[in-house]
């Protein structure tokens, strides 16, 4: 018979599974299966083959695919999925440090990571699950040795970050940043500022502590009255730093608790990627990592995903930041790419920058004419900048082909746009 279990009962089963699973290709040996619906599939019809594959357990809410004890049957599965991570990460009385922001929360992350992680047992969000189904996986990856936990959470429409630290119910809590991204599930940068600050609003109700840029005016005044630890590059700030030198990678130099200065080359691009070094900094310090120690995680820390990545092909030095693209980071990353020192010649390589609603047609045009200020050779790719510039080429497809006919050879390149545009499929070529 079908088990109908409560959220407890649902937790004390999972406890004797391997870990979760969502998606029948991938079935982990002894896993609880979680048959999710979404606009154009429902994993219940793959509740029994994910049994097959090795799963202990298939949550379900279709009672009709259930034919034994190893179907739980629940009157819905993302919110049982949600419920059971909150009781699970209830079990644990550690630090839980929730991440969001505009741009820079996932090398945020990471570079939290880093350093939390070389000084002790820390969970962290893996890649980008970041939203309402990655949270509770990630939550349900909590074991008794963790000691600290960061969760990175995202968010495309307003009450999103709310929902988040609902189920994720952090204890500290980090916006990098409040900038113009997914304007179009927003409807405003008003209202990305009222989402973004959702995490603000619960660690204040729950007595929790913020980490703040002392740097960010609009920041600082959201988090006025709050319990907070400030960095910045201002010495005022509680941990402070700022940049060293001027290679390609960003060199930064923060003052330690022993008020000694130690030196950081990291394997990032970019002085925009200052606050988000800082704050690792912060929260080391806060937790007890060794300054040193802090120092040594930094540097050691390698960006992936096509995040500020630089690469010297043989043919072009390339600055990859192809993951994703909205207005304040482009303006950001291009202001950068023209302060670098370079021999070379420059070329930018920029794609649409998708999701911005009404707003789309004047922020291309606003990123043609930074560009034109810049005095940067472009390369414009996508729909969207061919309504901002009669130059724009339609697909990086169209672009791989130009450049098979004219190559790009000796220069600094700068790649970046929205994931969508597939932007990484030049590199190539470069």
């Amino acid at each position: 018979m079908p088990i109908r279990p409560s959220i407890a009962e649902l937790h004390r089963l999972f406890l004797t599974c391997t870990g979760t699973s969502t998606d029948t290709r991938t079935i982990g040996e002894n896993s609880m299966f979680f048959a999710l619906k979404g606009p154009n599939f429902n994993a219940n019809a793959f509740a029994g083959e994910a049994l097959s594959k090795g799963a202990k357990y298939a949550v379900v809410d279709d009672a009709s695919v259930a034919t034994d004890e190893r179907f739980l049957v629940v009157s819905d599965v993302l919110q049982a999925l949600q419920l059971l991570a909150t009781h699970h990460r209830r079990m644990f009385s550690i630090p839980v440090i929730g991440i969001t922001g505009t741009n820079g929360k996932t090398t945020t992350k990471e570079l939290v990571h880093a350093v939390l992680s070389a000084d002790r047992p820390t969970l962290a969000t893996s890649g980008n699950l970041n939203n309402h189904i990655g949270v509770p996986l990630t939550l349900l990856r909590l074991t008794p040795e963790h000691r600290i936990a960061i969760i990175e959470m995202g968010a495309n429409k307003p009450g999103d970050i709310a929902e988040l630290a609902a189920i994720a119910e952090p204890t500290h809590g980090v916006i990098t940043n409040i900038g113009k991204a997914h304007l179009e599930g927003f409807g405003s940068y008003e209202g990305v500022i009222r989402t973004k600050t959702e995490l603000y609003a619960f660690i204040k109700a729950h007595d929790g502590t913020l980490f703040v840029n002392a740097d960010d005016e609009l920041l600082m005044g959201k988090s006025t009255g709050q319990k907070r630890i400030t960095y910045g590059r201002s010495a005022e700030a509680d941990s402070s730093g700022n940049v060293n030198g001027s290679g390609p990678f960003l060199e930064v130099v923060f003052t330690g608790t022993d008020e000694q200065a130690y030196h950081v080359t990291t394997k990032l691009i970019g002085a925009y990627n200052v606050p988000n070094v800082l704050v690792a900094v912060a929260i080391g310090q806060h937790f007890g990592v060794p300054d040193q120690r802090i120092a040594e995680a930094l540097s050691a820390y390698a960006p992936s995903n096509n995040r500020s990545q630089f690469t010297d092909t043989g043919r072009n030095q390339l600055v990859l930041d192809a993951y994703n693209a909205n207005p304040t980071s482009m303006a950001a990353a291009l202001e950068n790419f023209a302060a670098m020192q370079s021999e070379r010649p420059k070329l930018v390589i920029i794609g649409d920058m998708l999701e911005l609603g009404a707003d789309s047609a004047k922020e291309h045009t606003a990123i043609v004419d930074l560009v034109a200020r810049l005095k940067l050779d472009a390369r414009f790719v996508g729909k969207e900048f061919a309504k901002a510039t009669p130059d724009a080429i339609a697909s990086a497809a169209d672009l791989n082909e130009r450049i098979a006919a004219d190559p790009i050879n000796g220069n600094l390149i700068l790649v970046k746009g929205s994931r969508g545009i597939k932007l990484e499929t030049v590199v190539p070529s470069l």
